[in-house]
């Protein structure tokens, strides 16, 4: 996988059902780029109560530790379903519910002001009593960047109509 934003966006993971869904494990797609702006991370830090200066104080930040202010990584985790928005296609549910995640790792700070895109595969497809547990594994790429800001393992339970 390319994580240096040079290739674009594009593919999608598609089912017919919840049940069908499993006929696409390993398919992947990428999302478009978002700019994490200095607002979007004021804003996070207002609602979560992290007013941390290294997310917060642009000028004190500049002399810190990343050169300038960075996204809290629970902020850029926040962000996975409007990254993936569109990139996921099942016809036939009633709804889809965030089942939780097995693992996450935050690679490097995102920068404020810097593009991050996701990069999301399909890598496990299981039928349960409620409907079918899938599971992703999710890339997100900072613009740029040698290193993804994050790489998570997420759980999505799709029930069907």
């Amino acid at each position: 996988m390319d994580i240096t934003g040079t290739d674009g966006a594009g593919g999608r993971i598609e089912a017919a059902s919840p049940s069908d869904l499993a006929n696409s494990l390993g398919a992947k797609a990428t999302g478009e780029w978002l700019e994490i702006d200095q607002a979007r991370v004021d804003a996070f830090a207002e609602v979560t109560g992290d007013r941390q200066w290294i997310h917060t104080d642009p000028e004190r930040a500049a002399a810190g530790p990343f050169g300038g202010p960075i996204a809290h990584g629970f902020l850029t985790l926040s962000l996975l379903p409007s990254l993936i928005k569109g990139l996921i296609a099942i016809d036939g549910l009633a709804m889809s519910v965030n089942y939780g995640l097995d693992r996450l790792r935050f690679l490097q700070p995102v920068p404020v002001g810097a593009r991050v895109r996701a990069v999301v595969e399909l890598a496990s497809a299981e039928a349960t009593a409620r409907g079918v547990r899938a599971g992703y594994r999710v890339t997100v790429e900072i613009e740029g960047a040698a290193k993804p800001a994050l790489v998570a393992e997420t759980i999505t339970l799709y029930v069907p109509e």
